[in-house]
């Protein structure tokens, strides 16, 4: 498996069973494949190209879809390797790529790999942004406590609710993508992770206090990376509340997120960053995660006994839904195959990811014009 290996396209598209809209499934390899985090874009090229990580070869790397051709480029020839974190430059030129221990620069038409940063040997490295106006990519740390606690974050939250309650020191750096200069912006003894560098404000990003929604003391934060000034950002409403999975809305002011409440109560938001403007939406099932687009449209995935995409659109001050958009089928099993449906900016399409057929890939699905044709969520 070398960089730049290519392979012919292997989509196909499918009638959706449940309600006819067409699926087209964009990868098909007997490996998981994926697509990025949902808070981040892997749209590149003028939307022509869509970066994803596959485990093809053993080894987990990063490649590149043609979504005209269906042809795909492997960018990565990482050995041996089972983790990558990714994000694209604004420009998308070029991608940051968190690599074991190191958050490295891939020039996107050359392949041209350049280090920029190497984690503290008593560190474990968090994911990776990069702020609006191109100039730095920012990442978090957290102290390394394998040594006493049994850590498997990625595979069944293995060592979640200890790390949270061992307060290890965890810091938000910022990297000069031209020098590789690093400064330590934000420092405390919180398990933060999840951070988010907002798509318009240079100086704004949030950041997550991990652990069992419901247990840690608050989840969503805002900073300040000109200042170092944190702040909390939607408050819990009642006890035990749990709120999160965060994102940035495009206008970079509003926040994202969905929540549970005790009594079984589901609900997707959005806030400004500075506390303004909450508007929330409640529905009766359980979901893993939710996007919005615009606050126009919004999905989430649905667990337990929902196995199906489900959608809202909004007309004027309400929201008609949730309506089923396509069957998902997705077991979670570990965050590799986690759906993490994500619309595209027009909100017309939605990309998730799913093994259905017993391997992680990657599927996009148009929105009907007419949304009143997909069926209402029957519980």
């Amino acid at each position: 498996m070398s960089k730049g290996k290519v392979w012919p396209a292997e989509w196909k598209v499918y009638r959706d069973r449940i309600t006819g809209v067409n699926v087209r499934q964009l990868t098909d390899y007997k490996a998981h494949s994926w697509h990025f985090y949902f808070t981040e874009s892997g749209w590149y090229d003028g939307d022509r190209r869509l970066l994803f990580m596959s485990d093809r070869g053993n080894s987990t790397n990063l490649f590149s879809i043609d979504l005209e051709s269906g042809e795909i480029v492997q960018l990565t020839a990482y050995p041996d390797n089972d983790h990558l974190d990714v994000c694209l430059h604004p420009s998308g030129t070029k991608a940051f790529i968190v690599v074991r221990s190191k958050v490295v620069a891939l020039d996107l038409a050359t392949l041209e790999e350049r280090v920029l940063f190497e984690c503290p040997a008593d560190f474990r490295i968090g994911n990776v942004n990069c702020t609006a106006d191109g100039k730095y990519a920012v990442t978090c740390l957290q102290e390394d406590l394998s040594h006493r606690i049994q850590i498997d974050l990625g595979n069944g939250y293995v060592g979640h609710r200890e790390l949270m309650e061992a307060s290890p020191i965890s810091r938000i750096v910022t990297i000069d993508v031209e020098s590789g200069e690093s400064e330590t912006v934000y420092e405390d003894r919180n398990f933060i992770t999840h951070i988010n560098t907002s798509p318009v404000k240079a100086e704004l990003m949030t950041f997550c206090h991990e652990g069992p929604w419901h247990l840690v003391d608050h989840r969503i934060w805002g900073l300040d990376l000109r200042t170092g000034k944190a702040w909390k950002i939607r408050e819990r409403l009642e006890p035990r509340e749990k709120v999160g999975h965060e994102f940035f809305h495009a206008d970079g002011i509003h926040i994202g997120y969905h929540g549970f409440r005790e009594d079984g109560t589901n609900f997707f938001g959005k806030i400004g960053f500075d506390n303004t403007g909450m508007e929330e939406v409640e529905f009766p099932f359980d979901t893993w995660h939710a996007h919005t687009c615009g606050f126009k449209r919004a999905v989430v995935d649905g667990k337990g006994g929902v196995k199906t995409l489900n959608v809202w659109n909004r007309t004027g001050e309400t929201f008609d839904g949730p309506r089923t958009l396509c069957e998902l089928r997705c077991s979670f099993h570990s965050q590799n195959v986690h759906a993490h449906p994500r619309f595209t900016d027009d909100g017309c399409r939605l990309l998730f990811t799913s093994d259905r057929n017993g391997y992680g890939n990657i599927y996009l699905v148009d929105i009907p014009d007419d949304f009143t044709s997909l069926p209402k969520l029957e519980l």
